[in-house]
């Protein structure tokens, strides 16, 4: 028996897929049948996710560009 690994998307991977799924809805997701609306997705909620991920996404890249600096007392032990 192998081992099974889940693959995990990166912020910038997520937030791609989030704004791939909102540009499909801006295009069109939405009808009706015998009177009745129907949409495929929530753009509310696709807007609201696409806003989590791009401060995360920022926040990443902004640790990345070197040592943050920490004020505070020193711990000792």
């Amino acid at each position: 028996m192998g081992f099974f690994y889940m693959a995990i998307k990166t912020t910038l991977e997520q937030l791609e897929a989030v704004q791939a799924a909102i540009a499909l809805c801006e295009t069109g997701q939405e009808g009706s049948v015998n009177g009745k609306r129907y949409r495929m997705a929530d753009l509310d909620v696709l807007y609201k996710r696409e806003e989590h991920l791009m401060a995360r996404y920022n926040r990443e890249q902004a640790g990345s560009a070197g040592p943050a600096s920490t004020y505070g007392i020193p711990r000792r032990d």
